[in-house]
């Protein structure tokens, strides 16, 4: 099991003020961090190479927009969403990222007022495939997120993101899973588990208020029994969200403080997701 932290909680990316909190990450015992991948034009390469010097792995996590939607009926959208993800798996490239994650198969936050269409379907599994492709080339895995159903409407359960990557059907695409979308939108967290066992390959420990993991109402032992079940062994990585960033708390929709400190939730939440996995995979 490798255990990782999003770095979302400080920061929507990579800076200079953020080495003393990679350093205590690292201290902690951390193995790596997830990297948000929302400005394109930073210095990747040279992030590696310090992320390399302090020990820890990376992976990264991106989005898609209106103006770059994947399954947008406009041709010319759909495009540039293949573009930028391509772009974006350059920066992995150059940063060193193991696996891609996030909502990149669709605009996040736009709703069409239905359901996925048919040729909305069509197009996705178009659009990602050509971004596999490009995965492949650079050796970054995508791992398709499916959100809960107030963020997203093309793929709320993980069963249809599960049937989403089969029919991308590239070695580069799997998938993600998120405790926090599946505590909303998952009948039976352990058969889901089981059902999409061949395809997920990211998980993300979060809570169902996105603080501290292990503090609020998430089915834990659910979650990390059935990971214990189908012999899970990727990436842990919390993904918890606080006020450190006003534009990132408007967007993840945070209006309190649910914790003592974003250093202490990182803390606590290795210590959680530790014992969980010494409880459960015994």
């Amino acid at each position: 099991m490798k255990y990782g932290m999003n770095l979302l909680l400080w920061n929507g990316e990579i800076n200079e003020g953020m080495l003393p909190t990679l350093e205590k990450l690292k201290a902690m015992g951390y193995d790596g961090v997830e990297v948000p991948l929302f400005n394109l034009g930073l210095d990747y390469a040279a992030w590696g190479k310090r992320l390399d010097d302090l020990g820890l792995r990376r992976t990264a996590v991106t989005v898609r927009n209106v103006d770059d939607n994947p399954i947008s009926p406009d041709a010319s959208v759909r495009a540039k969403g293949v573009q930028l993800n391509k772009q974006t798996l350059d920066c992995c490239a150059a940063l060193g990222v193991e696996n891609l994650v996030g909502p990149m198969h669709s605009a996040l936050g736009y709703f069409s007022g239905a359901g996925p269409t048919a040729d909305e379907w069509k197009w996705g599994v178009d659009s990602m495939s050509q971004a596999a492709e490009h995965a492949g080339k650079v050796g970054v895995t995508l791992c398709v997120e499916a959100l809960n159903r107030f963020e997203c409407y093309f793929l709320n359960a993980h069963a249809d993101a599960a049937r989403f990557a089969r029919q991308v059907n590239h070695p580069a695409c799997k998938i993600m899973y998120d405790t926090f979308h599946s505590n909303i939108e998952e009948k039976d967290i352990v058969a889901t588990l089981h059902e999409i066992k061949d395809v997920v390959q990211h998980i993300h420990i979060s809570e169902n208020d996105r603080s501290t993991p292990g503090a609020g109402n998430v089915n834990w032992e659910k979650n990390f029994r059935g990971l214990s079940e189908i012999k899970y062994d990727g990436w842990l990585v919390i993904e918890a969200f606080g006020l450190a960033l006003p534009e990132l708390a408007a967007a993840t929709k945070i209006w309190r403080r649910m914790f003592e400190s974003e250093i202490k939730l990182a803390e606590e939440g290795l210590a959680f997701m530790k014992a969980q996995v010494a409880k459960k995979f015994a």
